[in-house]
């Protein structure tokens, strides 16, 4: 395994640390860091990212270390800390995310906009309809959809993904939200006739 060398500003931190003595701590503590982000469950592409995330932190933070504490607990809870406001972060994205694509189909239905926002049972039966429906349509739509709205990706980092244009994943993505759309439209005539 090659050693990266980390290049740090040489100057001297409150409380008389210098960066000398941080490197040491990086050192002896960066391999049990990393090992303990990916205990918490983060991706091993991340790894690396979040660890060094909590070193820059701890870096900025010098002067608030207590230097009779073990300085690899105290960069561990920093790095814990990181982890728990991206689970936060991800789970806000993906209750968004979710909204998003049901107000992207819901919005272009052929309901007029004029007509007063649902609420009850109305709103509960179009949620239902989108996610039975969503159920019906070829794997490939799905993974277009969920591309789109779940991560967010734009049409050329789809195109890309699966060997597609953009111009046809955006055609592609009008498809399915045409389907979709036609496909909840019938389900709601049916509850209503129901």
């Amino acid at each position: 395994m090659v050693e990266k060398t980390v290049k740090m500003p040489i100057k001297s931190m409150a409380g008389g640390y210098s960066s000398e003595k941080f490197i040491a701590y990086v050192r002896e503590n960066h391999a049990g860091l990393r090992a303990f982000v990916r205990s918490l469950g983060v991706s091993p592409m991340w790894v690396d990212d979040l660890a060094q995330e909590a070193l820059v932190i701890a870096y900025e933070r010098m002067d608030d270390f207590d230097e009779n504490r073990d300085f690899g607990a105290w960069v561990r809870g920093i790095a814990r800390n990181l982890v728990i406001n991206e689970r936060r972060k991800d789970a806000r994205r993906k209750r968004i995310l979710s909204d998003n694509l049901t107000e992207v189909l819901l919005s272009s239905s052929s309901v007029p906009e004029n007509e007063p926002e649902e609420k009850g049972d109305r709103a509960q039966a179009k949620v239902a309809a989108l996610r039975e429906c969503l159920k019906l349509v070829p794997e490939k739509s799905r993974a277009l959809i969920q591309a789109k709205y779940e991560a967010e990706q734009s049409a050329p980092d789809i195109a890309a993904k699966l060997n597609m244009t953009s111009a046809a994943v955006r055609k592609s993505l009008e498809r399915v939200r045409t389907a979709l759309r036609k496909c909840m439209e019938e389900r709601l005539q049916n509850v209503n006739v129901g």
